[in-house]
């Protein structure tokens, strides 16, 4: 809408003319000359004639000024149309009417002057008459020649020589130039707003189109009609079915009333939340994968390209440096207690979660974590007992074998969602009665059953089958110490149960298997034997705290020990082969991958953090030699 203002003064009334008679004399009333007989009609005087009915203003009113506003509003447009709205259910009136009103259109076919097809007809337009004006010309003159040239007439000076062209030569130039006329050379047309100089310009890569085809989803044409019948049976069975509900609840007892109310209720609240979670819970996973990766990329970098050239200047000693650190709020003041790597996805590892502590036992839990995503773990199971050993199967990626610090052995499956096991253990189906120290998956048996050992600190070696939904347990070996034989008066024998703390299969043997016990004594065992060992070695004075068969070479294995040594040993001699003493107490040892003689131990006394105060003095030298004679002295007392 706009508005224009017009201001204008009441106008005087327009004066009207009429003529007097002829003969007369008259003053003119605006010239005051005299009007006489023989003048022109128009030049005689003139009469102002009013209306009757007009009105007599004055000066001010004269002058008055009346504004008008001008609308673009169509007066004709309706002003009260309404349409039904869906969504309500009631019909609404319509605020915003279409004023527009056509009264006039017209087709043309007029092409602007500055657009790309208006220069093209101009140029088109030029040719064309370039072509007729050269034509014209050529005509003129060859006519002139006609015309002026005669060779009778011509006139040659001495010593020159007068060429006369014939006359059908003549005609036949004229002819061809009249039939070919002279083509202007074509202007080129510069882009003065995309101007660029030949010597700046660069070969372009032609593009490509890439293409994909897919097939279309499947559609299917539905139509159906309802009238008021329809409608009408439509609501009276909804009717009778609420009738029937009611009739349902009246007969049911208030007890049954609560629980089918409660229970609806957390079907409703377990519903939203699932559909919620699976809506946006691989989309968030994908974009937090994302957002992560570029926060950590000089991490990522560091990783593959990190190399610290000072370690050329040491002797012996490298440099550490950290990388990723994974942390979760839910596993706090619990301890890392067992690490494994996935075998098949690279950057998957999982970590148990327990205390080591007897008197501070609680809750545990077992996280997998991710390379591509270090801020929160990919999966979480949370367990009533701390998590001490785990292992990973090698042909199926997501079982995971876990075993407990109260004696149960478990299995999670990665694919399921729920955070319980699949698999547990219990007193019935042969649980052991201490701490699990380690789990090992094995391969099938001849049902092609999945399987898996477990050793604990109550002496037995268990295998555990998966038969269906439940775990099936042998006894394979019970460790007995020997020479611990007592005799009861009664006649009977009571043995000296051992505490089995590591072991480790044989690479290319099957049945052939080594078991660390906590009297510091390793001995090499059979699956086909449960009742005696096929040798024993008096490894460590301590507890065995790892046994670790060579990978390369099939006669060696390694051990470790808490009396801060590590041996290897060829299993066909009963004296080790190297000794190693590390000064503290070694938690466990591996082999490397890439090579036989290489291996990697953890010792209990770390490593000395940036600004952590070291004790120093002499208390402290007294204390570390009371300890190594403590260890003599236990060891005199047992021999």
């Amino acid at each position: 809408m706009f508005s224009a203002s017009s201001k204008t003064p009441h106008k005087q009334p327009r004066k009207q003319s009429i003529s007097i008679g002829r003969g007369t004399r008259k003053k003119d009333e605006d010239s005051g000359t005299e009007v006489g007989e023989g003048t022109d009609e128009w030049a005689q005087s003139k009469a102002t004639v009013r209306p009757p009915d007009q009105l007599e203003l004055t000066d001010a009113e004269l002058k008055e000024e009346f504004t008008r506003i001008l609308t673009a509003n169509n007066p004709h447009a309706p002003q009260n149309i309404v349409r039904y709205n869906f969504k309500e259910g009631t019909y609404k009136l319509i605020g915003f009417v279409n004023q527009l009103a056509v009264h006039y259109t017209q087709v043309g076919n007029l092409i602007p002057k500055d657009s790309d097809e208006g220069r093209r007809q101009h140029y088109r337009d030029e040719l064309v008459a370039d072509s007729q004006e050269s034509a014209k010309v050529v005509i003129s003159e060859t006519e002139n020649l006609e015309e002026d040239e005669d060779p009778k007439e011509l006139e040659t000076e001495p010593g020159s020589q007068t060429v006369v062209p014939a006359a059908g030569a003549a005609e036949k130039v004229t002819e061809e130039e009249l039939m070919t006329p002279k083509q202007p050379k074509e202007r080129k047309l510069t882009n003065q707003f995309n101007f660029s100089e030949r010597a700046s310009q660069t070969f372009n890569n032609p593009l490509r189109d890439r293409e994909c085809q897919m097939e279309p989803p499947p559609r299917t044409n539905f139509s159906a009609t309802a009238n008021q019948w329809e409608i009408y049976d439509a609501y009276v069975e909804e009717l009778e079915k609420q009738e029937k509900t009611k009739e349902k609840e009246k007969a049911k007892t208030p007890v049954a009333k609560k629980t089918g109310k409660m229970a609806m209720r957390k079907l409703t609240s377990l519903e939203s939340q699932t559909d919620d979670i699976t809506k946006v819970s691989q989309a968030a996973k994908i974009v937090e994968r994302m957002v992560n990766q570029n926060t950590y990329d000089d991490v990522a970098q560091d990783f593959k390209y990190y190399e610290d050239a000072a370690d050329e200047y040491r002797d012996q000693e490298g440099t550490l440096l950290p990388l990723w650190k994974f942390q979760n709020d839910k596993a706090k003041r619990l301890s890392v207690t067992a690490l494994c790597w996935n075998p098949k996805y690279r950057d998957l590892f999982a970590v148990g979660y327990g205390s080591y502590d007897f008197m501070k036992q609680s809750r545990g839990m077992l996280l997998l974590y991710s390379m591509k995503n270090p801020s929160f773990p990919e999966y979480m199971f949370s367990s009533n007992s701390g998590i001490m050993c785990l292992d990973i199967h090698v042909d199926h990626p997501y079982l995971v074998a876990v075993g407990h610090y109260d004696g149960n052995v478990a299995i999670y499956n990665l694919k399921k969602p729920h955070s319980q096991p699949s698999f547990l253990s219990s007193a019935k189906s042969g649980k052991h009665t201490d701490p699990v120290w380690q789990v090992k998956w094995q391969k099938d048996d001849m049902d092609q059953n999945l399987n898996f050992f477990s050793v604990s600190s109550d002496g037995r070696i268990v295998s555990w089958t998966l038969v269906k939904s439940e775990l099936v347990h042998i006894d394979v070996i019970k460790l007995k110490v020997e020479g611990s034989t007592t005799e009861v008066p009664e006649g009977l024998q009571l043995h000296t149960v051992g505490c089995g703390t590591a072991f480790d299969f044989h690479k290319e043997i099957d049945y052939l298997f080594l078991v660390g016990t906590e009297e510091g004594k390793i001995y090499k065992c059979s699956k086909s034997y449960s009742s005696q060992f096929l040798d024993t070695y008096d490894a460590h004075n301590m507890a065995v705290d790892a046994v670790s068969w060579n990978p390369y070479h099939t006669k060696v294995f390694m051990s470790c020990s808490s009396d801060w040594t590590v041996k290897i040993w060829d299993h066909t001699i009963k004296t080790p082969m190297f000794i190693y003493d590390l000064n503290s107490a070694v938690g466990d040892v591996a082999w490397a991958p890439y090579s036989s003689t290489v291996f990697t131990a953890v010792t209990t006394d770390g490593k000395e953090k940036k600004g952590q105060e070291v004790q120093k003095g002499p208390a402290v030298e007294i204390a570390k030699l009371d300890k190594l004679l403590n260890l003599v002295r236990e060891v005199k007392t047992k021999t």
